[in-house]
């Protein structure tokens, strides 16, 4: 009996050490993660003090870490927008994509990213049109920045200038027709000279690229501003075909077709268009011409319906666009002391 009393003795000093041998490493096993995560909580910090204190150089490659490992979203929202203002204050602007990945990706919608984000990108755009300009100054690339800065400006006849100047180092170049075109159409009365320019441009432009469903939409506009129904239905039938996403090349299908009296043509056109822009009081009000042509009273009733529902809603979001601006006018041109 004294041998089993032993034996059960023996058991419980067993088990006993056996629990405070785990309880033990289970302590030294959360004091260590502790200790770590204050380590790395740490070193968090120091790098946000170096970057914040203007030592750049150093705290970038720890933000750099810290940005992929911390968990904190207020935390990680700080460490991007420090190591942004470093990559772009200490002209290495291309370490700052690994930062604008992480801050686009986790705040969309956040303004303190997405005004920090503008600039970055607007200088990135800068210094690479810079480099551009160094590195290649006599390719057809330098042309099309300086091309497109010019549309922006509205400076349309020297925008083309630069366009012919890409034509006259490769004429066979995809998309440059098409955009020579453009800039003739964009001026604010261009000219029956620069409507047949264009005209010529853009087919011009699918002699060398037949599948650009823009060049064939843009010559249908031009046909149907002709009075050209048989035309303007042949580019937009095509431009629909080549993009079965391009609402406005139904509009201008349906449309046509409507001009054309085939009315009864005209409604898959239509329709297909007011899938994709249900808020458009233009769609409505062809559809509703296309249904009463091809007979359809009740369906031409439906749309004329939905054709006023839809102006008088663009109606009401114009009136309350034009009082927010009136509003902030008001406010910015008020003295400072009335503010």
């Amino acid at each position: 009996m004294c041998s089993d009393y032993n034996r059960l003795m023996r058991a419980v000093l067993w088990r006993s050490s056996f629990l405070l041998i785990v309880w033990l490493a289970a302590l030294a096993f959360a004091g260590g993660q502790g200790t770590k995560a204050a380590s790395t909580a740490g070193t968090v910090e120091r790098a946000l003090g170096l970057a914040e204190s203007g030592h750049c150089t150093e705290a970038l490659p720890q933000l750099k870490r810290a940005i992929r490992q911390t968990a904190d979203h207020d935390l990680k929202k700080r460490i991007g927008l420090d190591g942004l203002h470093c990559a772009m204050t200490r002209d290495v602007p291309y370490e700052s994509l690994e930062f604008l990945a992480v801050l686009t990706h986790d705040y969309p919608h956040d303004p303190d990213v997405l005004y920090a984000a503008t600039h970055a990108f607007s200088d990135l755009s800068m210094r690479t049109s810079q480099d551009l300009a160094r590195d290649a100054p006599f390719s057809f690339q330098v042309h099309e920045l300086n091309a497109e800065a010019l549309e922006i400006q509205g400076k349309w006849e020297e925008a083309a200038a630069e366009y012919r100047k890409i034509l006259d180092i490769n004429p066979m170049l995809p998309g440059v027709h098409a955009r020579l075109g453009r800039a003739y159409l964009s001026k604010p009365q261009p000219s029956p000279e620069d409507v047949a320019k264009a005209k010529k441009a853009f087919e011009e432009e699918i002699e060398i690229d037949p599948r650009n469903a823009g060049a064939e939409y843009v010559l249908g506009q031009l046909a149907a501003d002709s009075g050209d129904s048989s035309g303007s239905i042949q580019h937009f039938t095509k431009a629909t075909k080549l993009d079965s996403n391009f609402s406005e090349a139904f509009l201008g299908l349906g449309t046509s077709l409507n001009s054309a009296k085939r009315f009864v043509d005209a409604i898959p056109a239509l329709e297909t268009y007011e899938k994709m822009a249900p808020d458009s009081p233009t769609g409505h009000y062809q559809l509703a011409v296309a249904y009463s042509g091809a007979g359809r009273k009740a369906d031409a009733n439906r749309e004329a319906a939905l054709q006023r529902q839809a102006s008088e809603a663009l109606e009401a979001v114009k009136r309350k666009a034009a009082t927010a601006l009136e509003k902030q006018t008001s406010t910015e041109t008020q003295p400072a002391e009335q503010k």
